[in-house]
């Protein structure tokens, strides 16, 4: 069967249709969906999810805009998005983040990136608390400065000045130089 006739089995409520449309794209969406959120467990729920959103739109589908593949795709990149936002919008405790960053991961890959790891924290820990919560939470976490202020309850100005700090500060500590 083709995409489009195992699309229009969904739109009709085929639930055979959808198997076998989930069976044969189940690995590229998910592979999109971890490739967008880098969490696997979330992937999954990305995945699952879009494919609930392919079954609830199939009816919605027009094959002059694009392949069934390309509109699947579509849907999983939106769905793994929406999942990356929502996991930035959770509130993060400055002193969690920082805790965070004195335990070790048990799957580091290596003793250079372990040794590269170590660096990094012992050179955060030298930083006032302000300015290594900054650092961590617009690096690590994607925030920006006035995502940062409204979280610390400080001006963008403010923010931003604890970032430029911070990053300043550990380039020092790190001896990372332009060139």
């Amino acid at each position: 069967m083709t995409d489009e006739a195992l699309l229009a089995g969904m739109a009709a409520g085929d639930a055979q249709a959808a198997t076998t449309l989930v069976r044969r794209y189940q690995a590229r969406v998910y592979g999109l969906a971890l490739t967008i959120v880098g969490v696997p467990a979330t992937a999954e729920d990305v995945a699952q999810d879009a494919f609930l959103r392919a079954w609830r739109f199939a009816g919605g589908y027009d094959p002059r805009r694009g392949g069934v593949a390309t509109w699947l795709l579509s849907i999983t990149r939106n769905a793994a998005i929406d999942a990356v936002r929502m996991r930035r919008d959770q509130p993060y405790e400055p002193e969690l983040l920082l805790a965070m960053l004195d335990t070790r991961s048990a799957d580091d890959g290596g003793q250079e990136r372990t040794a590269d790891a170590d660096r990094v924290r012992t050179a955060l820990r030298t930083l006032p608390r302000d300015q290594a919560a900054a650092v961590v939470m617009a690096t690590f976490y994607g925030l920006t400065a006035k995502e940062i202020g409204a979280r610390e309850g400080v001006p963008i100005g403010t923010a931003k000045t604890r970032i430029r700090l911070g990053l300043a500060r550990l380039r020092d500590k790190l001896e990372v130089h332009d060139g």
